[in-house]
């Protein structure tokens, strides 16, 4: 039996969810987003995504609300990218991914470590701190390379996440 294309016929709010982000790039996008990149040109090079593919991937997330373009050049035009409320609150399940993909997916150890910049502490489950107790918003989190971290790519995205940068920041 062939797979159907989409999940309409479904009534369920994960399979809605999934019927905007399940597309194999756009969990990326928004991952790369969260870190700070913004343009065209940074998501281009750090996903290694065809071009096509990316503007149609930003294109629905604009439609959807959870990212917005904003003008930062009049001449030539040029726009970046920026998440929105309701992208920001995509941060907890990107997160319980990458952990779950560094416990069973990475020999070498976490690509990426997470910190509460308010006290210092590590980003568990659920973007809790344990140092502190909270659910950290993702505008309170600094993220630095962990062990497995590839430091071989020489991308601006890829060299920038080679120091501790502060999530949502747009990268220089």
């Amino acid at each position: 039996m062939a797979l159907g294309k989409n999940y309409e016929g479904q009534d369920c709010s994960f399979a809605r969810s999934l019927e905007l982000l399940g597309e194999r790039w756009t969990l990326l996008v928004v991952r790369d987003a969260l870190y700070g990149v913004r343009r065209f040109g940074d998501f281009l090079a750090h996903l290694d995504i065809p071009r096509a593919v990316l503007s149609q991937r930003l294109s629905t997330l604009v439609d959807a609300g959870v990212m917005e373009r904003r003008r930062y050049q009049d001449s030539p035009p040029r726009e970046e990218y920026v998440l929105t409320g309701k992208g920001r609150e995509l941060w907890p399940p990107v997160l319980a991914l990458a952990q779950w993909g560094e416990r069973h997916m990475s020999e070498a150890g976490p690509r990426r470590v997470f910190r509460h910049v308010t006290c210092g502490g590590g980003i568990g489950a659920g973007a809790m701190c344990p140092s502190c107790g909270v659910q950290v918003p993702v505008e309170e989190v600094e993220i630095r390379p962990g062990p497995g971290a590839d430091l071989t790519r020489e991308d601006p995205v890829s060299v920038t996440l080679r120091r501790p940068h502060r999530m949502l920041e747009p990268l220089p």
